[in-house]
């Protein structure tokens, strides 16, 4: 199969990235004594605290994510420093069953780096990442959203090969929420 040309260059791309922050991407285990699923957890308490979204303490929300992990719900990838080995990024997934095709969907439900550490690759790297474990778990599709006012985002997002689907000659899209 011939991979359309922009792929392959933005493979390359992040191979020389890759090869030059030497960054460690790590998939978390919500079983092992590490400390995963704290770091995770904390950066995720952390992206809504920075964007003024309501955030449960850290403790809990590792709890939440540990369950989640374990019951296969979610995958948690763990970016960490280069010389320090302190989390810097997270993704969170999820992989189900698609609706329109016979394969798997995925969706990257968060993507967080610090904003100290932006810009030298930690997005890249847990994107990339993120879209290999999804296509090893048999995505054919992948979905993410971010808000019209994230360009930084929306420049990574489309530099992994994702089209915007909305807005730009198409129909606007609007988000709803409900809590139940």
């Amino acid at each position: 199969m011939v991979r359309p040309r922009r792929e392959r260059l933005f493979e390359r791309a992040t191979w020389v990235a890759t090869d030059k922050l030497v960054t460690m991407v790590e998939t978390v285990d919500g079983i092992t004594g590490g400390d995963g699923v704290a770091a995770a957890a904390q950066l995720l308490h952390d992206f809504n605290v920075e964007y003024d979204e309501p955030a449960p303490p850290p403790h809990e929300l590792g709890a939440r994510l540990a369950g989640l992990i374990q019951g296969d719900h979610v995958t948690v990838l763990l970016a960490r420093g280069h010389q320090t080995g302190a989390g810097v990024g997270v993704a969170v997934m999820r992989v189900q069953p698609s609706v329109w095709s016979p394969a798997q969907e995925m969706y990257l439900a968060e993507l967080y780096v610090v904003p100290a550490q932006r810009g030298r690759g930690y997005g890249r790297e847990l994107i990339t990442e993120a879209l290999r474990v999804g296509r090893e778990r048999g995505a054919d599709y992948a979905l993410v959203v971010t808000s019209e006012e994230d360009r930084l985002a929306q420049r990574l997002y489309e530099a992994a090969g994702f089209r915007r689907t909305e807005g730009e000659g198409g129909p606007v899209m609007l988000a709803y929420e409900l809590e139940l």
